[in-house]
């Protein structure tokens, strides 16, 4: 197929490659602006526009793609297709509408389950035992669409955001090049969508990360997983912020005059905090202004001691 591919994070690379070396024709990469990024803002590309320069792949990366001369330009390509994964922008009419087999999206859920802007790392926090992907037929809805294919996708019991992210990639990008292959056959069967059974994945951002020590160290964990690498679990500890990056749970109930938040045991590799229900073992963690480091690493250089509250 002629093909427009729209993308723009390291999550849309894999489908892209996957499009390519499947023999598509993809005539246009639009991706979103340059960025600056880092201490020296220096401009960095976004991931798919970098992909689609080593393919030699002309790259397009309108502002606003409801202008009518975006429309117009990808009008020109003449494609058969557009394929949509994690592009930022919402498409309109007349764009879902261009080309011959309409829009095509990668989307990192079992449809229904979890439309929006972050299903990966929701799917962790939640304690989901499976996600995986669904390829969808665009609509002017929020991942509304028409469901075409799925592939599930096995949670491990320490699944994060970023393991599941690479799993979700690779697994959506090998769905995306059957989904084409069955619609040029007319063999792929859409299927409506039904109420979402679970809440609208909303964006990420820092304040997510904050831990409550008065939930239950299950669900803490969890967070600590999903939100890993990004944006991170925290908490706070003599002034500075503590991130923490891998932690068990332990379904002891700690010393009943502890205080969520609370340091209650301090060993040599590991100290165990108490929580709304059970205690949190912290493995690993990060505090501000120093790398990541295991908790062993941690308590031979920092004076902490049994009664510390973690705020």
């Amino acid at each position: 197929m002629k093909v427009i591919f729209m993308g723009t994070p390291e999550f849309s690379v894999g489908t892209l490659e996957a499009l390519i070396e499947a023999g598509h024709e993809v005539v246009l990469a639009v991706t979103q602006p340059d960025k600056p990024k880092g201490r020296g803002h220096e401009m960095q590309f976004p991931p798919v526009k970098e992909a689609a320069l080593r393919y030699g792949i002309e790259v397009y990366q309108p502002r606003r793609i409801r202008e009518t001369e975006c429309i117009e330009k990808l009008r020109s390509y003449q494609a058969d297709i557009m394929v949509v994964i994690a592009f930022g922008q919402i498409l309109p009419k007349e764009i879902l509408e261009m080309t011959p087999y309409g829009c095509v999206n990668v989307h990192a859920s079992l449809l229904p389950k979890y439309r929006g802007a972050a299903p990966i790392q929701w799917a962790v926090i939640d304690g989901e035992q499976v996600s995986g992907v669904t390829t969808m037929q665009m609509d002017e809805g929020l991942d509304t669409g028409d469901m075409l294919l799925k592939t599930e996708v096995v949670l491990d019991q320490k699944e994060t955001g970023g393991s599941l992210h690479d799993k979700l990639a690779k697994a959506g990008a090998a769905l995306c090049v059957e989904t084409l292959r069955q619609m040029e056959a007319g063999t792929v069967i859409p299927s409506k969508q039904g109420e979402s059974p679970t809440a609208y994945a909303k964006m990420l951002d820092k304040t997510l990360g904050k831990i409550r020590w008065e939930d239950s160290a299950a669900s803490i964990e969890r967070l600590i997983r999903g939100l890993n690498p990004w944006p991170s679990a925290y908490t706070t500890w003599d002034g500075k912020i503590m991130k923490l990056w891998a932690a068990d749970v332990s379904e002891e109930e700690g010393p009943k005059t502890a205080v969520p938040g609370e340091i209650v045991r301090v060993e040599k590799d590991a100290f165990t905090v108490k929580t709304g229900l059970g205690l949190l073992i912290v493995r690993e963690l990060q505090i501000q202004g120093k790398k990541r480091m295991d908790a062993g690493s941690f308590l031979r250089g920092a004076k902490i001691k049994e009664g510390t509250v973690l705020s």
